[in-house]
């Protein structure tokens, strides 16, 4: 699987997220080498602190695939998912969790590795400091504009 393909997709999610004055973090689910869901932050448009892109796009990929359950699938996401969506992502048993920035203050890996299923393999830093420098620059500009 091209990992720096979906990166790049779940990319431009992030930077649509941006455009929209939500934090930029996109996501993408992809299931037999097919995108079958994409997303990024919603919170601030929705008004719904849990509307993140990888709830987002779990949602999306489990309605395109009418299961509960993306064993078969990978989730592409920009930034290292947090605790409430690593507990989606271990409910949703997603074979593979490939992200590209780490998060040191709100990223699962912080609190525990467990919380993640056990049989989901993670992938971390596919295109790392791209992902980094569009968080970067985006909570850089909310600070002048202030």
């Amino acid at each position: 699987m091209d990992y720096e393909k979906y990166m790049r997709i779940a990319l431009a999610e992030a930077k649509e997220a941006a455009a929209e004055d939500e934090v930029p973090i996109g996501a993408v689910v992809v299931c037999n080498d097919r995108i079958i869901a994409r997303a990024h932050n919603r919170t601030e448009h929705l008004h719904d602190v849990t509307a993140h892109a990888e709830i987002m796009a779990i949602t999306a990929a489990e309605d395109s695939l009418g299961a509960k359950y993306l064993t078969d699938c990978t989730l592409f996401v920009t930034v290292e998912p947090c605790v409430m969506c690593a507990g989606a992502i271990a409910w949703a048993q997603l074979a593979e969790v490939v992200y590209g920035a780490p998060d040191a203050k709100r990223g699962f890996s912080s609190f525990s590795e467990k919380i993640m299923h056990p049989k989901t393999k993670l992938i971390s830093g596919i295109l790392s400091d791209e992902c980094k420098k569009l968080m970067k620059d985006f909570f850089a500009h909310k600070r002048t504009t202030k």
